[in-house]
Parts: structure tokens; C-alpha cells; sequence
């Protein structure tokens, strides 16, 4: 992770497309600022693509998609992707069954709550497909690690934003999401042209260097230096 002090023009140049978390990236103080929308007029009009990478729901990014001049969205960490407003999202997990998929995370997040008590299902789950996600305020790092440790024993991997925390797929993830909508979407596109920005643990696989050579965290990354591998 570089801050942007450390890229070259030439870096800057080669960018065609940014992948960028949402809030606490886009976001400021949880308000999406004219200023914001206004940069991403900026970056449609000189033909660079933005595609958002959060973990919000895949209710709320089709209507966040809607509205805001980006290429895409992929939504709860990379398990689903929504390229136009009018169009059913393009699942980027394998899911056989949806219903049981839903009824199984339920159960992870009941087994949880036996250890903590106090966990607050998120009002979004009724529009989500891939991930079953709950309120991290409240949690302390000690919390978040056993946590994470419950789901991998029930099958399942754990992550958490400043927003909230997300039981799902061990393999879901949003740098595996992202590649998939890149081969799928945008294949002419090379490593190098790509920009990954987030600001919490969510968005780790986004600063991989093996990955993604340019990537950027926003000043919010100071909070979870500490928990994060790639830095």
C-alpha cells in the first residue's frame, strides 16, 4: 500500500480503472459529499472506469449503482456484482441453493450469539444474497478475533469493516471478486492499470501486491495497521 505521495506520474497514467471501497473511502462522515460525485463526473469524462467494492448489500448497491456514474458494483465483499441499473446481479460465489445458503448463515449467527449475547442482526440481511452481516460497534479486537475463529470452525470465514462484521464463503473475498468481474467484464485490463482503494480489514485482499500493485489507503487505514497483512 503507497500513499499517494509515493506514485509516479507514470503510475497515475497507466491507471484505467479504480476499484474502490465506499464508505470511509467515497464517504465522508458517512455523507456521500457533491465533491465526491463530482470526482467521479471527473474520472467518467477522462475514460477512467470506477467500479465500487464494498460490503454492502446487493440491495443497496443496485440502487447506489442507479445513480452514481460508475462502470459497476460489487457488493458483500465480493459475492455479488451489479454492471447495470436495470439488470439482475451477476452472483460471483456458486451458491446451489440460495434458500439453504440464507438458513445456514442464520444458524452461524444464532451459534454465535450464544457467546455473545449482545450481537445485533443488520437491518440489510433481507437484501443480501451471499453474506449474513451484524453490527460491529461495540466489539472490542479481542471480540472480532473470537468471532472470526467461531465462524472458521463452523466453515465459514469472517471479516469487519467500521461498519459492520460479515459471516461468508470461506473463499469470498473482495480481490476474488474483483478479478472475477475483471476477467469477465474488463479482460483487456492489466494489473498495472488498476487502482485499489479502502480505508478497514475488509479490504485487505485489495492491498495484495501480488495482486494489485497499485493500492491506496485512505487515512481511516491507520486504525487497523496492527491487523492487517498486507501494508
Amino acid at each position: 500500500m503507497k500513499s499517494l505521495a509515493h506514485f509516479t506520474c507514470q503510475d497515475c497514467k497507466k491507471v484505467r480503472l479504480i476499484a474502490t471501497d465506499f464508505d470511509g473511502t467515497v464517504t465522508e462522515k458517512g455523507q456521500l459529499t457533491a465533491s465526491a460525485i463530482q470526482a467521479l463526473v471527473k474520472l467518467q469524462q477522462f475514460g477512467i472506469a470506477v467500479v465500487i467494492v464494498t460490503g454492502r448489500s446487493a440491495g443497496w448497491v443496485n440502487g447506489l449503482r442507479h445513480y452514481l456514474p460508475v462502470a459497476g458494483a460489487i457488493a458483500e465483499n465480493g459475492g455479488v456484482y451489479n454492471s447495470e441499473p436495470d439488470t439482475s446481479p451477476d452472483l460471483l460465489v456458486s451458491l446451489p441453493s440460495l434458500t439453504q445458503h440464507r438458513q445456514n448463515l442464520s444458524q452461524v449467527f444464532q451459534k454465535l450469539r450464544i457467546a455473545f449475547p449482545h450481537l445485533e442482526e443488520a437491518t440489510d440481511n433481507p437484501f443480501r444474497f451471499t453474506d449474513w452481516t451484524f453490527d460491529v460497534a461495540g466489539l472490542s479486537e479481542s471480540d472480532l478475533m473470537q468471532l472470526q475463529e467461531h465462524s472458521e470452525e463452523e466453515g465459514y470465514s469472517f471479516t469487519y469493516s467500521s461498519v459492520q462484521c460479515h459471516i461468508k464463503p470461506q473463499t469470498q473475498d473482495k480481490a476474488t471478486g474483483l478479478k472475477t468481474v475483471l476477467s469477465k467484464y474488463f479482460p483487456d485490463l492489466k494489473p498495472e492499470e488498476i487502482l485499489t482503494i479502502g480505508d478497514s480489514p475488509n479490504d485487505e485482499s485489495l492491498f495484495n501486491p501480488d495482486l494489485f500493485p497499485l493500492s491506496v489507503g485512505v487515512a481511516n487505514i491507520q486504525h487497523y495497521t496492527q491487523q492487517l497483512i498486507h501494508t
